[in-house]
C-alpha cells in the first residue's frame, strides 16, 4: 500500500514561521528513543480489528495533541506495523520510517500551543517486543487471541504512540474480533456491537493513562460485572484458568483496605483479566490488572496497589521504577499483615538478615538500577519495600501514612519523581531525610546497622 504524499512548506517558510523538528525521543536515561518531543497527547482513539487465525491487525487511529513548540515535523513511536495513510488536522501528510520512529511532516506548520489531530491508518502482524532483561512485552499472541501487556516499551507494537509514561492521555478503544471472542480494555465497557459475524467492544478510560498501561487483550472469557462501593467492577477470566475465583473474590476487601491506608481508589473502574499467556508475569494495566493465569492473593494485592502507585501516580523517568515496584511490594507486605500474616517489621527483619555478601539481593540499589536490564531486578521490589518500612520505623506510622496519602493525593493522575517523594516525607515528618534516602536508595551494598 502506497503512502499519500503532499507538498510541504519550503525551508525558508519553515524558518520564517519558527517551525522545528520535534525530538525523536524524550531522552529517558533507559529508553532515550521512547516518546517524542514538541507535543503532548491529550487523547487516543484506537479502532482496531484483529483476526487470531491470520494474526493480522488493522488499525485506524486518531489522536488529539497539543504542540508545545512550533512544529514542521514530529514523530510517533510505531514498531513493525505498516502505516498506509497519515493525516494531520484532516490533511494528508508526508511520512517515513526510521527504526521505531514514524516521522510525520504535516502540510502546514503546527503553531506552538495549538491543538492538532493526527490520523494513522496501519496494518500488519504485531511483533512481540523483547525487553533488555529478555522478557516479552507488547502484543503477545495466544491460542485464541492476544495477551497485551506493554511495560516498558511494547505499546508501539500495536498502535502509534508518544510512548513514554511522562505523557499520559485519555484512551478510547474500539476492538473488533470474531464472534465468540471478547476484547478487554481499560476503564468502562461502553457497549458491544454485533455485526456480520464480528463483535466490536467499545471501552472508555477518560482518566489520563500512560501508554504502557493500555491493553486490548483478546480471547474467550467468562465476564463478571458488579459494583463495589460506587466503582464499576469487571472481571474477565479465560475458561482454561481454574481455581482463581476465591482469590478474585478478595478484590473488594483489598481495595477497601488499601483505601484506608493510601486514600480513595483513584479510578471509577476496577477488576482483573486472567488469560493463559507465554509471558510469566502479571501487569498492573490501568483499572484492570492482567494475569497469565491463576495467581496468589499476595500477587493480586501487589497489582491492585499499583493502581495508586504506578498507574495514578506514575514515574517521570524509568530509573525511578522503585516508586512503582517498591511501593507495590510494601503494599503486599501490608496486606499480608492485615490478613494475619507476618508483621511489616518481621518482613523487614527477615529481608535484612540477608548477608551483605549476597550482592544479588542488595544490588543494584533501588533508586539507581544502573541499566535497563535491571529495571525489574528483585532488589527494586524487595529493597524498595524495605526502604518504605525503614522509613515507617524512622518517622512513625502516623507520619508515614500521612506521607503515602499525600503522595497519592498530590500527584493523582500525574507524574512524580523520587525527589518529590522525599520532599513529601520530609514535609509530613518535619525531618531531614536526605541521608536516610541516600543510604537506602543510592548507596550500593547492604545498609550497615545504624547507618541511616
Amino acid at each position: 500500500m502506497a503512502a499519500v504524499v503532499v507538498a510541504v512548506a519550503s525551508a525558508s517558510a519553515v524558518a520564517a514561521a519558527g517551525g522545528v523538528d520535534g525530538a525523536p525521543g524524550v531522552g529517558d536515561p533507559f529508553f532515550p528513543d521512547a516518546g517524542n518531543g514538541g507535543y503532548e497527547v491529550d487523547r487516543y482513539h484506537l479502532d482496531i480489528s484483529y483476526s487470531p487465525g491470520s494474526a493480522n491487525l488493522v488499525g485506524h487511529e486518531r489522536l488529539r495533541a497539543t504542540a508545545t513548540e512550533g512544529l514542521d515535523r514530529f514523530d510517533l513511536d510505531l514498531r513493525g506495523l505498516n502505516p498506509d495513510r497519515v493525516k494531520v488536522n484532516g490533511e494528508p501528510a508526508t511520512f517515513s520510517r526510521s527504526g521505531q520512529e514514524l516521522i510525520i511532516t504535516p502540510a502546514a506548520i503546527l503553531p506552538a500551543n495549538s491543538p492538532f489531530t493526527v490520523q494513522v491508518d496501519y496494518a500488519g502482524t504485531p511483533q512481540t517486543i523483547t525487553d533488555p532483561d529478555g522478557s516479552p512485552d507488547g502484543w503477545i499472541r495466544t491460542d485464541d487471541g492476544a495477551w497485551v501487556a506493554s511495560e516498558p516499551q511494547g505499546s508501539p507494537s500495536w498502535f502509534a504512540a508518544n510512548d513514554h509514561p511522562s505523557d499520559k492521555a485519555e484512551f478510547f478503544l474500539h476492538a473488533t474480533v470474531p464472534a465468540g471472542l471478547k476484547a478487554i480494555g481499560n476503564g468502562r465497557l461502553v457497549k458491544v456491537v454485533r455485526h456480520h459475524g464480528l463483535r466490536t467492544f467499545e471501552w472508555s478510560e477518560p482518566v489520563p493513562m500512560a501508554t504502557y498501561l493500555a491493553t486490548a487483550t483478546i480471547g474467550r472469557f467468562n465476564v463478571t460485572r458488579s459494583h463495589l462501593d460506587g466503582l464499576r467492577s469487571l472481571v474477565a477470566v479465560d475458561p482454561q484458568v481454574q481455581g482463581f475465583g476465591k482469590t478474585l473474590a478478595k478484590i473488594p476487601q483489598i481495595v477497601r483496605f488499601f483505601s484506608t491506608r493510601f486514600g480513595p481508589y483513584p479510578f471509577k473502574d476496577v477488576g482483573a483479566i486472567a488469560d493463559p499467556s507465554p509471558a510469566a508475569y502479571s501487569l498492573e494495566v490501568q483499572t484492570r490488572p492482567l494475569f497469565p493465569g491463576a495467581v496468589g492473593e499476595i500477587t493480586l494485592a501487589h497489582e491492585l496497589a499499583h493502581q495508586w502507585f504506578g498507574d495514578s501516580v506514575s514515574l517521570k523517568t524509568w530509573p525511578d521504577i522503585w516508586l512503582n515496584e517498591g511501593f507495590a511490594t510494601f503494599a503486599q507486605w501490608l496486606w499480608g499483615q492485615h490478613t494475619g500474616g507476618e508483621s511489616l517489621k518481621h518482613d523487614f527483619r527477615h529481608s535484612y538478615a540477608t548477608p551483605a555478601s549476597d550482592s544479588g539481593f542488595w544490588d543494584p540499589p533501588p533508586g539507581d538500577p544502573g541499566t535497563p536490564a535491571n529495571l525489574f531486578d528483585g532488589t527494586i521490589y524487595d529493597r524498595g519495600a524495605m526502604t518504605l518500612e525503614a522509613l515507617r520505623e524512622k518517622i512513625g506510622s502516623h507520619d508515614f501514612y500521612v506521607t503515602l496519602r499525600a503522595w497519592a493525593h498530590d500527584h493523582r493522575w500525574g507524574n512524580a519523581t523520587t525527589a518529590q517523594f522525599i520532599h513529601t516525607a520530609e514535609t509530613a515528618s518535619g525531618k531531614d531525610l536526605a541521608h536516610f534516602f541516600h543510604v537506602w536508595l543510592q548507596r550500593p551494598g547492604k545498609p550497615a546497622p545504624g547507618s541511616w
